[in-house]
């Protein structure tokens, strides 16, 4: 590397605009990374001084014992005691944690709703966050939440952490910048982030209105699935996903630090930026991943398989092969099945599923499931094409079919998913989704050989 350090560039108004100064390649690989010559220790953790003045300390996503122990060293300009100081407990009341269960609302039914429309109203990334449903308990470290973020503003002298989760960040519209303490991810639609828990960081808006989903994971943290017979290629390669390389603030201001905590929002204050880590080691770090290297796989000859052949990442429970999370791609693709219904069949399932469209047409639902729309199935209801789907996929010539101008994703968890007041009374549902299902025809012939 050259003798220049790396660091934000900023502005007057103190908000880091600086682009990210590259990534590095690899899912969960062990990096390297600094941002001034020598910085980083070599041959141990714990040098009696490191280089710079730098203060050494270890952030751990896992406990110290468990196999595969996820953790980093960071060399940083204070060590993270000093970016914290006394709390307050502030308030972001459209932000739900599970267990969120709401007598006067009802979970249980097949719900779709339109886009949430931008406020006039300036919106952060804290305050434009809107929970739609919740599942499982943050106490116990199990289950999740899915959010809808609308955010107008950066974070300015504005900082944040959750001690409760990672989050999966997917957007729909507008472009995000994520200023971590690990270096700097930008982020727009058909690109998703991972953000680790406990990490700081601030969102910073590069275009917008940006509006996208969250999925908030309170479990074992996500992981690329086990391919198991399709073997080492397709799916989400690991060399797609690009990890930040170090950068660093020095800035002396008067800052502002929320944490999320077993569902709690609390505040702290400090003078200066938290974002001070210098030079990093480890395997617990941010990543982003674009969507369009997903390589997907499918029936080359009759059936239709299971969607978790679509899955990007998944998130595994104490139950072995049913996951606290999958998050599922449905690309573009070609189709040519014989003699197969294509569309995913008519089904209800032990796992609960919210689906995003991130743009185009589901080839499902072709209509009323739109761009930024959101749809939910909880567990054990059925659900499947609407009508026009099931009579246009049952009588079409099945010739090879391509699936274009489509991206849409299905956040699955093991946990029925609970709606907040805000999915159930402000959110734009359509009352009328139920009413996809309504008009199927009876079929039944009981002539022998009759199809």
């Amino acid at each position: 590397m050259d003798d220049h350090p790396r660091t934000f560039d900023t502005i007057s108004d103190g908000v880091g605009l600086g682009a990210p100064q590259g990534y590095m390649s690899g899912w969960a690989n062990d990096f390297e990374t600094e941002a001034l010559p020598d910085a980083l220790p070599q041959g141990m953790n714990s040098p009696q001084k490191v280089n710079y003045g730098l203060f050494g300390e270890q952030l751990s996503g896992t406990a110290f014992t468990q196999p595969g122990p996820e953790r980093t060293w960071c060399y940083r300009i204070r060590p993270s005691v000093k970016h914290t100081y006394r709390f307050e407990k502030t308030n972001l009341p459209y932000w739900k944690t599970a267990p969120h269960v709401l007598e006067d609302v009802i979970s249980l039914g097949q719900y779709r709703w339109n886009p949430v429309d931008s406020s006039e109203q300036g919106l952060t990334w804290l305050t434009g966050m809107r929970t739609m449903t919740t599942a499982g308990d943050v106490n116990t470290q199990i289950g999740m939440a899915n959010h809808i973020y609308l955010v107008t503003d950066s974070m300015i002298d504005s900082y944040f952490y959750s001690a409760d989760s990672e989050l999966l960040v997917i957007p729909q519209q507008g472009k995000l910048r994520f200023a971590t303490e690990l270096g700097v991810i930008d982020i727009e639609p058909q690109e998703i982030a991972v953000i680790p828990r406990g990490l700081v960081y601030r969102v910073e808006v590069l275009e917008g209105p940006a509006r996208g989903f969250v999925c908030e994971n309170y479990g074992q943290k996500f992981n690329l699935p086990d391919r198991g017979p399709i073997g080492a290629n397709c799916l989400a390669n690991p060399r797609d996903f690009k990890t930040p390389v170090a950068a660093f603030e020095d800035r002396e201001t008067p800052s502002t630090v929320t944490i999320k905590w077993c569902g709690q929002f609390h505040e702290t204050k400090i003078g200066h930026s938290p974002l001070d880590i210098v030079a990093w080691h480890g395997n617990y770090a941010p990543c982003k991943y674009d969507l369009k290297t997903y390589c997907p796989v499918g029936a080359i000859l009759f059936d239709h398989p299971d969607p978790s052949i679509f899955t990007v990442l998944t998130a595994p429970s104490a139950q072995p092969g049913t996951a606290n999370i999958d998050f599922v791609l449905f690309r573009e693709r070609w189709l040519v099945a014989e003699d197969t219904f294509r569309p995913p069949w008519y089904h209800k399932n032990v796992m609960s599923e919210l689906m995003g469209n991130i743009y185009g047409q589901y080839d499902a639902k072709p209509q009323g499931f739109v761009p930024g729309g959101t749809s939910l199935h909880n567990m054990m209801l059925p659900h499947g094409p609407d009508r026009n789907a099931f009579e246009k996929a049952s009588n079409a010539n099945l010739g090879p079919d391509k699936l274009d101008h489509t991206m849409s994703f299905m956040i699955e968890t093991r946990f029925p998913q609970h709606l907040t007041a805000f999915a159930a009374n402000e959110a734009p549902i359509q009352d009328d989704y139920i009413d996809c299902w309504k008009d199927i025809d009876k079929k039944f012939d009981g002539t022998p050989g009759k199809k």
